[in-house]
C-alpha cells in the first residue's frame, strides 16, 4: 500500500508539473496557435482551485482529477513539438522548485462562469 500512495504523489507531482509545462508553452512563440488554444483551456482548468465538479459529488467528483485533466495533459504535451516540449519541462522544473503550487484565478473564474451559466440555463428553463 506504501508504494501505491508513492507512486500516486509522484504522478500528482508530474500533472503539476506538466500543468506548469503546458503554462510556459502558451507563452512561447514557438507553439502552434491551435495547440496554444487547447493549452491555455486545460491550464485553465487544471490550475483552477475551483473544480467544475465538485469533490464531494461521489464518483464524478474525482473523475476529472484522475481521468479528464490527465487525459487532457497528455493530449496538449503529445501535439507540443519534442524540442519545445523539452525545453518548457526543464523551464516548469525550475519554476516549480522556486514557487511551488500554482494557482489560475482565471480558471476559478471561468469555472464559475460554467455554473452560473447551467444555473441560468435550469432558472430559465424552469420559470
Amino acid at each position: 500500500m506504501p508504494a501505491l500512495w508513492a507512486r500516486l504523489r509522484i504522478a500528482a507531482r508530474r500533472i503539476r508539473r506538466d500543468a506548469v509545462t503546458l503554462w510556459l508553452a502558451c507563452q512561447d512563440a514557438r507553439t502552434p496557435w491551435r495547440v496554444r488554444l487547447l493549452a491555455a483551456l486545460v491550464v485553465a482548468y487544471a490550475l483552477s482551485p475551483i473544480d467544475l465538479v465538485p469533490d464531494f459529488i461521489p464518483v464524478l467528483g474525482y473523475l476529472d482529477e484522475l481521468l479528464l485533466l490527465p487525459g487532457l495533459i497528455w493530449l496538449v504535451l503529445r501535439l507540443m513539438p519534442l524540442p519545445l516540449l523539452h525545453a518548457c519541462r526543464a523551464r516548469a522544473r525550475a519554476w516549480c522548485a522556486a514557487h511551488g503550487q500554482p494557482v489560475s484565478r482565471w480558471g476559478a473564474v471561468g469555472v464559475v462562469g460554467v455554473w452560473a451559466l447551467l444555473g441560468w440555463a435550469l432558472w430559465r428553463g424552469w420559470g
